[in-house]
């Protein structure tokens, strides 16, 4: 078995450190002197471990000072209360993400007409080709960037309705404005993966260390057993924590 590499190890010894509240919100991480003489590595080893914990949101950098752990609350996201038909509160799932962790909610949309690709389309169960509603999405919380978003919705459904532009009617989030137009979202499946951040990306997430790591969550609603969109989620590591409560029969 591959041994783990030094500088993940101390990564991960720190973030046990942050997450248990050892090393609290606020607090100064060790320096990179102290990290080398703690674990005995060199400096580029310590400095690399710093990234890593800088890329996932879980410290940051203070020119002149040193390194902190980050004092803002990560945000929960709760998957299977996605669903906003019976809660109260606002009908954007991720509104209800930064409610709860007491922070403001803002995001940047583009929507275009376009044309469902290979993969798009096997996920919307149409044909290459076929078009659809595409919009791109930059959330921000406290006005800071944690969720990138390119969702597809089938014009077959959305065009000529109310909602064909997702964000230009008064319902905000898939299930509300599916709703809208008397298309009952009854299902959802999410693919979850994680992978190195694309240099767009990021940059869209002002993501300090490179390499970061993201989780990428491929998503899809159905009525019915009908896709109706479709969508490509990425999250910073360690600004999220998914959390997942399945009913059980």
């Amino acid at each position: 078995m591959a041994k783990t590499p030094a500088y993940l190890a101390i990564a991960a010894e720190l973030r046990a450190e942050i997450q248990s509240g050892a090393l609290a919100a606020g607090a100064k991480l060790p320096s990179e002197s102290k990290l080398m003489t703690r674990f005995g590595v060199s400096r580029t080893v310590a400095k690399w471990a710093i990234s890593v914990l800088k890329g996932e949101g879980l410290v940051v950098g203070r020119p002149g000072s040193g390194v902190y752990v980050q004092a803002g609350r990560r945000l929960e996201r709760r998957a299977p209360s996605r669903d906003v038909r019976s809660n109260a509160g606002p009908t954007s799932p991720f509104a209800r993400d930064a409610a709860r962790a007491g922070q403001q909610a803002t995001w940047e949309h583009e929507s275009r007409h376009d044309q469902a690709d290979e993969l798009i389309a096997v996920r919307l169960g149409v044909e290459p080709g076929t078009p659809v509603m595409r919009t791109t999405y930059r959330f921000l919380s406290d006005d800071e960037p944690v969720q990138l978003s390119t969702s597809y919705e089938p014009l077959s459904i959305t065009g000529g309705t109310s909602i064909e532009w997702p964000e230009d009617g008064a319902a905000v989030g898939v299930v509300a404005r599916m709703d809208a137009i008397g298309v009952r979202v009854d299902e959802f499946e999410e693919r979850i993966s994680s992978r190195p951040a694309l240099d767009a990306e990021a940059d869209a997430l002002r993501l300090p260390g490179r390499p970061a790591d993201v989780y990428e969550i491929a998503r899809t609603y159905y009525a019915a057993g009908m896709p109706v969109e479709t969508a490509i989620i990425v999250l910073p590591r360690g600004r999220y924590e998914l959390i997942y409560r399945i009913p059980v029969d």
